[in-house]
């Protein structure tokens, strides 16, 4: 036994360590494309994918949840690149007008699978704020093998990526299909956010994604960097809020590990050595000093008038 834990717990507390993981790899891709908000719109469009995942057997299958919520965030994508391509609607407003619909739509559904027998006892409701605890070894097995497919393509295609994301036109130039390495990214993050959203929840999935790699951009300013830290930060989150849970009596772990991102954020935020408050105040510091301090010409100037 880790620590003191049941053997449930040691299952949550790997499959949060694995998620994080792969959460703060993928939320830096995020980062630099500067779609933050994308991460919050399809992990609220993939709940009304969960609820038909359940209502197509009318029993709680994981797989077939998953991949019900998979669908579901797709064509939310699929519906903002519509929206945004066809219209004068700006991309953020279309991700606002996914979110709400997708969400209203999904927790619409879930009131009416409610009334369905032994509904109310498969915990669909758990879905919107996350409940890691009520995961089992092979749900953990099944969330762990996406989640190490998330973290081998990011591997493997690191060098396409880095080009993507700083350079699209050298790599267009080298022949790097910018479709497919946009659909690579969505297929990525679709992935890590259906995976996560019964620990974390369709709400709070979007902060797991986007907090980590804001917390590593304050330490550094290389983009491999970057990776390992928003990686190191994620899965420290998901750990930490896991155990904050296992010790409490009833603790919710979602909330919990979104917390913990948040303070990993805010310890970045005062000390982080790029741009971090404290680095940042002590450099605004020594330019007051020295823009305050005399130049060798002034010196000479007013020892030349003292001594006159």
């Amino acid at each position: 036994m880790i620590l003191g834990l049941s053997h449930n717990a040691q299952w949550v507390l790997l499959s949060a360590l694995i998620l994080g993981t792969a959460a703060g790899i993928i939320g830096c891709f995020a980062y630099w494309k500067r779609q933050s908000l994308m991460s919050d719109a399809l992990s609220h469009a993939a709940l009304p994918g969960v609820i038909c995942g359940f209502a197509i057997l009318g029993v709680k299958n994981l797989p077939v949840m998953i991949a019900g919520a998979a669908a579901s965030a797709l064509f939310g994508a699929l519906l903002i690149h519509w929206i945004r391509s066809s219209s004068r609607v700006k991309e953020d407003a279309a991700m606002g007008i996914i979110l709400s619909v997708f969400f209203g739509l999904g927790v619409m559904l879930l009131t009416f699978v409610n009334r369905m027998a032994g509904a109310s006892q498969s915990g669909l409701d758990s879905f919107i704020f996350g409940q890691a605890a009520s995961m089992v070894s092979k749900d953990v097995w099944l969330m762990a093998g996406l989640a190490l497919l998330v973290l081998f393509i990011s591997m493997i295609a690191f060098k396409e990526w880095k080009l993507f994301l700083f350079d699209a036109a050298f790599a267009k130039g080298l022949g790097l299909s910018s479709r497919w390495m946009n659909s690579l990214y969505m297929f990525s993050l679709v992935l890590v956010i259906v995976i996560g959203i019964q620990a974390v929840g369709v709400i709070l999935m979007a902060a797991l994604l986007i907090t980590p790699a804001v917390s590593a951009r304050y330490w550094t300013n290389s983009f491999k960097g970057m990776m390992i830290l928003s990686a190191l930060f994620g899965g420290g989150a998901g750990v930490i809020g896991t155990l904050l849970s296992a010790y409490g009596k009833g603790w919710p772990t979602g909330p919990f590990i979104v917390i913990a991102a948040a303070s990993l954020f805010v310890v970045s935020l005062a000390l982080g050595v790029r741009k971090g408050l404290l680095v940042m105040g002590i450099q605004q510091y020594r330019q007051r000093k020295l823009l305050n301090k005399p130049s060798v010409h002034q010196r000479g100037a007013l020892e030349r008038g003292n001594s006159a």
